[in-house]
């Protein structure tokens, strides 16, 4: 990211839009439970990007050993105050961090579309994985049925747009599955899996208000979270688990 954005603004809500809804954070689970097949158990662990610390607070209860890397201060001091002890915080900007040894799991989730040079991270990442190392990258999906629907109702110009409200949040590109796939390709990573997160009906406040007034349940999001294994391009979220250059699995 370049030194002159504010990175302790970004995360704002804004009159129109909010930074994070409770579906995101209910999202957080059905990622895990994606990538539970793949996770490394045990060794050393780095989270790009921590929010106000949720995900931190799950990683940490599978990695004893995770470093967290974020460039806003106040993030950092939110997400600090919840992590357990042995959390290792870093503030920095992901252009400037320069690990002092390998990861054996790296988690770069909701961030790499908010990046100014994702391929540049991709590819320094790549070098900082064991050989048998993982990186976990996830991103929104451009193509998710609730976004579909937005470009047909005139919200939305075309799917991989990015929104005024998505920009003063700091996107910079709003990825689907080939383009996401494709600057994997060009940082050198290899893609041992790809695949979509949660199939997405509604959109974040929709679905925040039909669970708040019960009209769905856990039922329905199980549903939608089996679902979303059928149809990834439908999803909320897109994925890859890459290996480090020169692995010999591919998806």
């Amino acid at each position: 990211m370049t030194a002159q954005r504010d990175l302790n603004r970004e995360f704002a809500d804004t009159e129109d839009r909010k930074y994070a809804y409770d579906f995101d954070y209910r999202m957080h689970a059905y990622m895990l439970r994606t990538f539970e097949a793949k996770l490394p158990r045990g060794g050393r662990a780095l989270e790009l990007g921590c929010f106000e610390g949720e995900f931190t607070q799950r990683l940490a209860a599978i990695f004893p050993d995770l470093t967290t890397v974020e460039g806003s201060s106040d993030l950092i001091d939110i997400a600090r105050a919840k992590a357990p002890p042995g959390v290792t915080f870093v503030l920095s900007r992901f252009e400037d961090f320069e690990p002092a040894a390998k990861f054996d799991a790296v988690f770069l989730t909701h961030t790499l579309e908010h990046l100014d040079e994702p391929v540049e991270l991709l590819r320094r990442i790549g070098t900082w994985l064991t050989p048998s190392g993982r990186l976990f990258l996830v991103v929104p999906n451009a193509n998710a049925a609730s976004r579909q629907i937005a470009v047909a109702m005139g919200l939305i110009s075309h799917p991989t747009a990015v929104t005024p409200g998505e920009f003063e949040h700091g996107h910079r590109r709003t990825y689907d599955l080939p383009a996401l796939k494709a600057h994997v390709a060009e940082a050198g990573l290899v893609a041992v899996e790809t695949g979509g997160v949660f199939f997405k009906p509604f959109a974040n406040f929709q679905f925040d208000k039909l669970i708040a007034s019960g009209l769905i349940g856990e039922d329905y999001l199980e549903g939608c979270f089996k679902l979303g294994a059928l149809y990834p391009d439908l999803c909320a979220s897109i994925y890859a688990i890459c290996a480090p250059p020169g692995a010999g699995e591919t998806a």
